[in-house]
């Protein structure tokens, strides 16, 4: 497990949210319809020239699901748990959601926060670890949509959370799910099956200032926290079934031009090495997302899942954390840790980037 963060810890024992007076889910967005999956792709890959015609064989990923994304209605149920954890706390925080790419749009929730009186916001991003996509983008797009509010109202401050990949919940919620996905395989593999943690590539020069990593003057936190990560929770899968597991870090969903290099290696070229060199077993951990939208429904449960099939390799695919209680109590103790900062007035480091911090390729 991760050394606890002084975020965590370090608050009084009295559970209170002020100075904050709401929570923000912030996500990506997707597609509802198979008429809304084009118009989506061209919301995300605005200002980059890609093709109509590119975008429509991407958006063949989505037809496969009836053109829906999962992520709306995971959103939708996160925040329906967290609702509920928080009122089971006593804790009367309202949850707003505003997405990046998709109606609700982050712009007109932020003016409806404004229109009901909202003055200081706490936001939580779908995304748990440092990087331009994963972090940065998400600021700025804060920073537009308060600027974005009309004169007439009284924008709020809204105050981000910062990577939270390794609180304890987050790692729980992801071994509860390698557990059940162990549990699903045959007897006789269990013991020798080998975790292979998954993430979205991203273009090496975004991996490599998406930094600093603690202790280390240089970039690469993005990899850095995954290692992170995927070694407490294959420590506590090792601990939950006195079998320790060689696990590793691969990718999935790249995209962009052929010649710029991204992270490797990539979920399906690495099953067919581990097929090659006689592994038992595999288990698939999305660490790298919140819950189970396109890349794992889609990159895993369709296409590496093939993979493992067609090489005869036993493969079973773990829950990302989603709704997981564990997880859903680490927004709340989140929320708590940084209101109990905010009011005392001490700094906040984890929770605020160095000046060009994850300013990455786009």
């Amino acid at each position: 497990m991760p050394n606890p963060d002084p975020l965590l810890t370090d608050r009084p024992t009295d559970e209170r949210t002020d100075p904050y007076d709401a929570v923000l889910l912030l996500s990506f967005g997707g597609p509802e319809k198979p008429e809304d999956v084009v118009p989506f792709l061209e919301n995300v890959t605005r200002g980059r020239g890609i093709p109509r015609e590119r975008l429509e064989a991407v958006g063949e990923h989505y037809f496969l699901f009836g053109g829906r994304s999962p992520i709306n209605d995971q959103n939708k149920a996160l925040i329906a748990a967290l609702e509920k954890d928080l009122a089971e706390h006593g804790l009367d925080l309202p949850v707003y959601w505003g997405n990046r790419n998709w109606d609700p749009y982050l712009a007109e929730t932020v003016e409806q926060m404004a229109r009901d009186g909202v003055r200081r916001v706490l936001c939580l991003a779908t995304s748990a670890y440092s990087s331009w996509s994963s972090c940065r983008q998400y600021r700025d797009n804060l920073e537009a949509a308060v600027v974005a509010v009309p004169d007439d109202l009284v924008a709020p401050q809204i105050d981000k959370i910062g990577a939270y990949y390794d609180h304890p919940g987050f790692v729980t919620a992801n071994a509860d799910g390698i557990l059940a996905a162990l549990a699903d395989l045959p007897d006789e593999v269990r013991d020798a099956a080998r975790l292979v943690f998954v993430t979205h590539s991203i273009p090496i020069s975004m991996s490599e200032s998406s930094g600093p990593p603690a202790g280390r003057p240089e970039g690469g936190a993005y990899v850095a926290q995954h290692l992170e990560v995927a070694a407490a929770v294959a420590a506590q899968v090792a601990a939950a079934t006195g079998v320790e597991r060689p696990h590793e870090l691969v990718y999935c969903s790249r995209s962009g031009a052929p010649h710029v290099p991204w992270l490797e290696p990539d979920v399906n070229d690495r099953l067919e090495e581990l097929a090659a060199e006689g592994t038992a077993a595999v288990v698939l951990s999305p660490v790298g997302f919140v819950s189970d939208h396109m890349e794992v429904v889609y990159d895993l449960d369709t296409e590496a899942l093939a993979t493992a099939e067609r090489l005869g390799l036993p493969a079973r695919r773990a829950a990302s954390a989603g709704t997981h209680p564990a997880f859903v109590a680490a927004i709340r103790d989140l929320v708590l840790a940084r209101a109990s900062r905010e009011r005392a007035l001490t700094p906040v480091p984890r929770d605020h980037c160095p000046l060009g911090c994850c300013s990455g390729s786009r």
